[in-house]
């Protein structure tokens, strides 16, 4: 898929005020400063769509982008740490829920792990609850490029061997960096195929 288009379109705190176009949703999360906003930026060939922070906790909302007028990307809060209080931390997570559960034109949600980090019980909380509601999702490793192929082999693997006692097929996984751009093909091409409608069999 060729990203011809992306435009910010406005942030969201409830699933009702999000657009209602009916157009196709990917969502993207992981735990804070995992490199949400330098993918999302990669994946549209911009440098800032979508502001990066060092700081983590910098998502507080949910965020569309219009894609070639086809489809929506929507930035959501990171989980994990961040420098916000609990209170705000419980904001985000009902809002998150609440939009996931909710959300009839949500596609797929992509998570976003560090390929660098041994599996994060957080993250295989996150995919274990999407796996509860009932949402497709795929995961992303990140930063690549700043550890060895093997370490990034290895760390996989792992995240593959925590999901095997819970999941009878593992999820789809792309490798990703925005140094190398790699994995930037695949997913485009994997979101391509997810609003492509399917040819009927003769």
């Amino acid at each position: 898929m060729l990203i011809q288009s992306a435009t910010f379109i406005g942030s969201f705190v409830k699933e009702k005020e999000c657009p209602k176009t009916g157009l196709p949703e990917f969502a993207f999360i992981g735990r804070s400063n995992v490199g949400k906003s330098s993918l999302i930026n990669m994946l549209v060939n911009r440098k800032d769509l979508v502001k990066v922070s060092r700081a983590p906790g910098k998502t507080q909302t949910l965020n569309f982008f219009n894609i070639n007028e086809r489809l929506y990307f929507v930035d959501l809060p990171g989980y994990g740490y961040a420098k916000v209080s609990r209170s705000l931390r419980h904001q985000w997570t009902d809002m998150i829920s609440q939009y996931l559960q909710q959300r009839r034109t949500l596609q797929c949600v992509f998570i976003l792990a560090d390929a660098r980090l041994e599996p994060q019980q957080s993250d295989l909380d996150f995919v274990n609850q999407l796996g509860t509601w009932r949402i497709p999702f795929a995961i992303i490793f990140t930063k690549s490029d700043k550890v060895g192929k093997s370490q990034v082999s290895k760390h996989v693997s792992l995240f593959h061997a925590a999901l095997k006692p819970v999941w009878s097929t593992l999820p789809v996984t792309f490798i990703s960096s925005t140094v190398s751009k790699a994995g930037k093909d695949d997913i485009l091409k994997f979101i391509a195929e997810a609003i492509t409608p399917k040819k009927p069999k003769s």
